[in-house]
């Protein structure tokens, strides 16, 4: 790792000027002023924007962060003016069974330890925003204010940016009259909050406050709609967004600038940095690389058909992550026995890559693959991936970049440059905004996760006639679905077929602007593992040690 650069000398790499457009956090990191894009852009041609997705993943993930950093790095090598666009990590994974999410080995994003942890405070705001909602609400029953909210349908929850099952169900206002009314309701994690979801599609101020204002909170006694406008606070949310809004100008190891900004979950949210950041990059540098939370099933869908159609986004090309340990996993193979070679695991796990590249066809790209190597890989495991790959006349390049960083990615953002659709063509969604919601969840079910069909709980449309009768029905959706198959059961890996995907409930989003179709067992609020990684860290001698 090389010295970390000033960031006032990052900034001037895209055309800042550190004096104006930039609000300092120390010498590593600072906020870009949103004014920056009030002028014209320096270059004459548009810059070009990568999605990196990846296959369904394996409970430590498969890299596409570290591969998206990679990608930057190795563009700079290759003398392109790069910027990469992700997400702020959460704290919940942080301290539970993934990790940090800045990336790993040569390829990531610093100061690494502050970015995982508090960072610029954008995380914290958005707690304070939501729960200072939920307080003012809650002050509302209390005292019986108009406009007269129904406590037994009060939708909006508290959050806390941490794993802690213990605080998904609880009840509030207990202790006697002079502590409020008392109500079941429960915690989900800050990553999982609908002003988070806010945050990352809102495209200016203007636009956040308006989705604070029409955000359902509640229904009243005749049963209509209770927005958060209606209960006065949205200024005051206002004032805690203020400095949050702004995106996070930070670099890679290798000094490449990166706008990092926003986190929502991706089985749960839409799992993409914001519509803020990415445009912003996309003003100052030429190419844009930004990525979407786990599977292409999950994030890369809702990059497409929410963050794209909502912030005016056409992606000049698709890079899908593979890698021989998740390929094993989808054969057959034992999380246990994924580091002993077995080319014929590999081999039976390829229909997992195949359906993703079929999905990313419905949006009408060819991807290039990138196989993230890992070091127990062998020659035999890696050939099976680029033998398929070119059976389907698919780029496939090998990739380097955890160990030798920019170096190790070369060849693959040499692909991604040669392969980028030219002249650009308009991705296509999966749905229509006119499509009822019924079908809208179909058509991602069938394209995107490769169902025969949906089955919908008499819970499911008891939400959706209210959905109808609130008159949401023209909103998008965002299905929350495990992670771990395309199914929406995480026992089925590979390519499972011949499945239906059952939706239990649907949530009205009407801030983020969305409904959230929820199957299986999702959870809004996670839990700590056995052995969470909270154990490995420690603060020695004023350094952050084992997060990783």
């Amino acid at each position: 790792m090389g010295t970390i650069r000033p960031i006032a000398d990052v900034a001037r790499d895209l055309g800042l000027q550190p004096e104006t457009d930039l609000i300092p956090f120390g010498h590593d990191k600072a906020k870009v002023r949103t004014e920056v894009m009030t002028r014209p852009r320096r270059q004459s041609e548009a810059a070009r924007l990568i999605l990196v997705s990846a296959i369904t993943p394996t409970p430590a993930g498969e890299g596409k962060t570290t591969t998206t950093i990679g990608i930057g790095q190795a563009m700079g090598r290759l003398g392109v003016n790069a910027c990469a666009a992700l997400r702020e990590p959460s704290l919940g994974p942080c301290f539970g069974i993934k990790g940090g999410g800045t990336g790993g080995g040569a390829s990531q994003l610093v100061p690494s330890a502050e970015i995982n942890l508090h960072f610029t405070g954008d995380f914290h705001a958005v707690t304070a925003a939501h729960n200072l909602l939920a307080a003012v609400l809650d002050n509302h029953l209390h005292f019986k204010q108009p406009p007269g909210i129904d406590s037994r349908r009060v939708f909006w929850r508290r959050v806390l940016d941490a794993n802690d099952r213990s605080l998904r169900s609880v009840v509030v206002g207990m202790g006697g009259p002079l502590q409020g009314m008392p109500r079941e309701t429960g915690f989900d994690i800050t990553a999982a909050s609908e002003i988070m979801a806010m945050l990352c599609l809102a495209k200016d101020a203007d636009d956040m406050r308006t989705r604070l204002d029409r955000t359902l909170v509640a229904l009243g006694q005749d049963r209509e709609a209770i927005l958060a406008g209606q209960l006065g606070c949205t200024g005051a949310m206002m004032a805690l967004l203020k400095d949050a809004l702004m995106p996070n100008l930070v670099q890679t190891m290798e000094g490449t600038p990166a706008l990092v900004h926003g986190g929502p979950f991706a089985n749960i949210a839409h799992g993409c940095n914001s519509v803020i950041a990415t445009r912003t990059a996309l003003h100052l540098a030429d190419w844009v690389i930004t990525e979407a939370g786990f599977g292409f099933d999950l994030g890369a869908e809702k990059f497409f058909d929410l963050k794209c159609v909502e912030g005016g986004l056409n992606p000049d090309g698709v890079v899908i992550v593979a890698t021989v340990r998740a390929l094993k996993m989808h054969g057959g193979t034992a999380l246990d026995d994924l580091s002993r070679p077995d080319p014929e695991a590999v081999a039976r796990g390829l229909g997992n890559l195949e359906k993703h590249i079929e999905t990313a066809g419905h949006f009408g790209y060819k991807p290039v693959i990138a196989i993230n190597r890992f070091g127990d890989d062998s020659d035999a495991e890696l050939a099976v991936i680029k033998d398929r790959c070119n059976d389907l006349n698919c780029p496939a390049v090998l990739s380097d970049h955890f160990m030798r960083g920019g170096e190790g990615a070369e060849a693959l953002a040499q692909a991604i440059i040669e392969n980028v659709n030219t002249p650009a063509q308009p991705f296509t969604p999966l749905y229509s905004r006119e499509d009822s919601v019924h079908d809208k969840i179909r058509q991602v079910a069938r394209k995107a996760y490769g169902a025969r069909d949906v089955v919908f709980t008499k819970s499911a449309e008891r939400d959706l006639r209210q959905v109808k009768r609130l008159g949401y029905s023209d909103l998008p959706i965002c299905i929350a679905k495990t992670q771990s198959s395309l199914s929406d059961d995480p026992k089925r890996p590979g390519r499972p077929s011949d499945f239906e995907v059952t939706v239990r409930n649907v949530q009205i989003n009407a801030g983020a602007g969305f409904l959230v179709v929820l199957t299986g067992d999702i959870m809004r609020m996670p839990g700590l593992p056995r052995r969470p990684q909270a154990e490995h860290i420690d603060l020695q001698d004023g350094e952050i040690k084992g997060l990783r």
